[in-house]
C-alpha cells in the first residue's frame, strides 16, 4: 500500500521512518523514476517502487510505502536505467573497508532507527579568544600502530586521544571531510585542478576527500562498527563532555546550489550537536549561511565574509560567531621565521589583526603543505611517493632546512630546528584570536617532505605517535606555551588592539620597541622587535588586572639589543622563557636578545625588601 504526494509532505527529502511504513522524497527531473528496495542483511533486490505523476510537485517526488520495516531495508532511487545514490541519505551501507574501489551507484542507503541519548548534551560555546584548534584527518590521526587505541582510524579512535588532546591544551577540533564520499577518484574530478593536482585515467585514492560528497552521512569507513551514526554522535557527545568542540569542514564544488548549503549546516547542528562549520570551495555565497538565524551561535569559517551583509552597518555581535580563515598569516610568519627581508612590520600587523565583527584563525601550518617539523627541516618539496615526479604541490613553501635537507645527525642543526619550532609556537600563541595546528605539529611529526600528500593512505600521513616520545621536551615548551596564553587574556583578546592609552593608565594597550625604548625598528633590513602587552587593558577571571607581557623576538643571524620599557614603580620585569639559551645566559638576556631566538617577560611585584635596599641606594648614592 503506498500513499501519494498530495498525503505527504515532501520535505526533507531522504527516507524516513514513519507509522507503518516509510516515506521517501527524492528530486528528479527525468521520468520514470522511483526507488529500488534492499534486503539489508543480504543485500538482495527487493522490488522496485515506481514514482507517478501524483507523486509529483515541482521536480520533487515523494512516497509513502506501507509495511516497510526501516532496520531491514536499504535503498537506492534510480531515474530510467541509472541507479542514483540518495544524496540525503543519512547513512551507507558500509560493506567494503577503506580504499577499496567503489562505484557511486553501488551505495545503499540506510534509514537510520536508533534514538540516542544525548544526555543533556550542550555546545561549550567557546569563543575564539578561549579557542585552541586542532587540525585532524579522522583516519591518519590513530591509523599507525603507534597511537596504540583499540578502533584505530575511526571515531572511536579519536575519543580514545581525547585525554591527550585535553592534556596538549587543543579546545576545537577541526575535522577534515569526514562525510560521506569515494575515496577512489573517478576518471575526472573537477576537484584536481582546484588542488592543483594531476588528472589521472586510472582510479586514484583520495584521502583528503575534497570533492563532492554525500553531506548528510558520516563516513561509514571511519566508523569502528557499522553504525557511523551513532559513533559520530558519540564523538561529539564525548567532546562536549570535555568542553571541547567540533568543526566540521565541508567542501562544496561548483555546481551545488547555493541554497542547500544552509539546509545542510542546519542538519548537522540539530542532527549531530555540531560547533562549527569551515566553508570550502569558491562563489559560496557565505553570507547566506551566515544569516541564517539558527546559525547565529555556531562557529562559521570562511575565506572572508562580507559583515555589512550578515548584520547590517548598526549592529555588532554580542560574541562574533565568524572567523576569517586564510593564508596571509601563515606566508607572513613562515618568511620572518626564517630571516627574509621586509616582514617585520607585516608581521606586526598580523599578530594584532582581529577583522571587525568576526575572529580570525591563524595558523603556521595546515593540512596542505609542509608540517611545522617540515618547514624547519626541507627547503624544497619531496612528493616523489606521490607517482607525479615531483610536479604536483606548490614550490612556494617559506621554508628553511637549518642547514642539510631532510633528517640530520648534527646536533647543530637538530638545536636549531627545534629552537625555530619553539620560536614558531611562541609566535602562533602570542599572536589574538584563535590559533590553529595541524595534528602532530605539538610534537614534531614529519611527512617527510611531501607537501600534497592527497592520495597517501600510509605512514606519510599517519600520524607517528612514537615522535612524541622522542620529542617530549619540545611537545612539553608547546604545553607550556599554551598554559601562558590561557593564564594571561592579554594574549587573546577579543577586540583588535588601538596602539592607544584610551583608558587612560600611562600605557598603550599594545606597543612596539627597538634597541631603545617606545622606538620600535621596523625598517626592512631589521628583524627583531620587542612588543609590549599592556596588563590593564584585560582582566582575568579572578577579577584582577593580568600582567605587563614583553615578547622580545630576534629572527636574526646576528644577536641584537632591545630594550625592555619601564614599568610602573612597584613592578620589575621577570623572564618567564627563552629559547636561545644555550647561546645566552639570564644577564645576556638583559642587555640582547641572540639570533634566531625569541624571550618573554611578565612583571611581577618588586619585594618590599627590595623596595628599601632600592631607596637606601638612593640615600646613600
Amino acid at each position: 500500500m503506498t500513499k501519494s504526494r498530495m498525503q505527504q509532505n515532501p520535505y526533507p527529502l531522504g527516507a524516513y521512518a514513519e507509522t507503518g511504513g516509510i516515506r521517501f522524497a527524492c528530486a528528479a527531473k527525468s521520468a520514470p523514476c522511483g526507488v529500488i528496495l534492499y534486503d539489508r542483511e543480504t543485500g538482495r533486490q527487493l522490488r522496485k517502487e515506481a514514482f507517478f505523476a501524483g507523486d509529483r510537485l515541482g521536480n520533487v517526488y515523494c512516497k509513502f510505502v506501507e509495511g516497510l520495516q526501516a532496520d531491514q531495508i536499504s535503498y537506492q532511487f534510480y531515474e530510467g536505467d541509472r541507479k542514483v545514490p540518495d544524496p540525503c541519505a543519512r547513512s551507507f551501507e558500509n560493506r567494503k573497508s577503506y580504499g577499496k574501489l567503489r562505484n557511486e551507484c553501488d551505495l545503499k542507503a540506510l534509514i537510520p532507527t536508533c534514538e540516542f541519548d544525548w544526555e543533556g548534551d550542550r555546545h561549550p560555546r567557546l569563543s575564539y579568544s578561549e579557542s585552541v584548534g586542532y587540525c585532524m584527518h579522522v583516519r591518519g590521526f590513530t591509523a599507525h600502530a603507534s597511537s596504540k587505541v583499540a578502533s584505530r582510524g575511526t571515531f572511536r579512535g579519536i575519543i580514545e586521544k581525547l585525554p591527550y588532546l585535553k592534556e596538549t591544551g587543543i579546545t576545537t577540533i577541526e575535522l577534515q571531510p569526514c562525510y560521506e564520499f569515494i575515496e577512489l577518484e573517478p576518471e575526472h574530478d573537477p576537484a584536481a585542478a582546484y588542488y592543483q593536482q594531476p588528472q589521472r585515467k586510472e582510479p586514484r585514492l583520495n584521502y583528503w576527500g575534497y570533492k563532492r560528497g554525500f553531506y548528510y552521512a558520516p563516513k561509514s569507513a571511519y566508523a569502528a562498527g557499522d553504525d557511523a551514526v551513532t559513533e559520530f554522535k558519540e564523538l561529539v557527545k564525548a567532546l562536549h563532555q570535555n568542553g571541547m568542540e567540533l568543526v566540521m569542514q565541508f567542501y562544496f564544488p561548483r555546481g551545488v546550489r547555493a541554497a542547500s548549503i544552509p539546509e545542510i549546516l542546519r542538519f548537522w547542528v540539530l542532527e549531530y550537536h555540531v560547533d562549527g562549520f569551515h566553508l570550502m570551495g569558491t562563489d559560496l555565497q557565505a553570507e547566506v549561511a551566515a544569516s541564517d538565524p539558527l546559525l547565529a551561535d555556531t562557529k562559521l569559517w570562511y575565506y572572508h565574509f562580507n559583515v555589512d551583509a550578515v548584520y547590517g552597518r548598526e549592529e555588532t555581535p554580542e560574541s562574533p560567531n565568524l572567523a576569517c580563515y586564510q593564508d596571509d598569516y601563515m606566508y607572513t610568519a613562515r618568511r620572518y621565521l626564517k630571516g627574509d627581508e621586509n616582514m617585520l612590520e607585516e608581521l606586526i600587523f598580523q599578530m594584532r589583526r582581529i577583522p571587525w565583527k568576526m575572529g580570525r584563525v591563524h595558523y603556521l601550518t595546515n593540512y596542505y603543505g609542509f608540517t611545522m617539523m617540515d618547514m624547519v627541516s626541507y627547503d624544497h618539496k619531496h612528493n616523489e611517493a606521490n607517482g607525479e615526479e615531483n610536479r604536483d604541490g606548490t614550490n612556494y613553501n617559506c621554508s628553511w632546512n637549518c642547514g642539510e635537507e631532510g633528517s640530520s645527525r648534527k646536533l647543530k642543526v637538530r638545536q636549531l630546528r627545534r629552537r625555530q619550532l619553539e620560536n614558531a609556537y611562541v609566535m602562533l600563541l602570542c599572536t589574538q584570536s584563535m590559533p590553529l595546528i595541524f595534528m602532530g605539529d605539538e610534537f614534531g611529526n614529519s611527512q617527510h617532505g611531501n607537501n600534497n600528500p592527497y592520495c597517501q593512505d600510509n605512514a606519510i600521513t599517519w600520524l607517528d605517535w612514537s615522535d612524541l616520545q622522542k620529542n617530549q621536551e619540545l611537545y612539553g615548551f608547546w604545553k607550556k606555551m599554551v598554559d601562558l596564553r590561557r593564564e594571561h587574556p592579554i594574549l587573546r583578546r577579543e577586540q583588535e588592539a588601538k596602539l592607544m592609552d584610551y583608558i587612560p593608565c600611562g600605557y598603550p594597550d599594545l606597543s612596539y620597541h627597538g634597541k631603545n625604548a617606545w622606538r620600535a625598528q621596523t625598517e626592512g633590513y631589521n628583524r627583531h622587535i620587542g612588543i609590549l602587552y599592556c596588563g590593564k587593558y584585560a582582566v582575568r577571571p579572578d577579577g584582577q588586572e593580568d600582567d605587563f607581557l614583553y615578547l622580545a623576538m630576534n629572527m636574526h643571524w646576528e644577536s641584537h639589543i632591545l630594550a625592555l620599557p619601564r614599568l610602573p614603580r612597584d613592578m620589575k620585569w621577570e623572564r618567564i622563557l627563552a629559547t636561545g639559551e644555550e647561546e645566552a645566559g639570564e644577564e645576556e638576556y638583559l642587555r640582547r636578545i641572540p639570533p634566531r631566538s625569541v624571550a618573554l617577560y611578565r612583571s611581577i611585584k618588586v619585594k618590599e625588601e627590595e623596595k628599601t635596599a632600592k631607596r637606601k641606594n638612593r640615600k646613600n648614592g
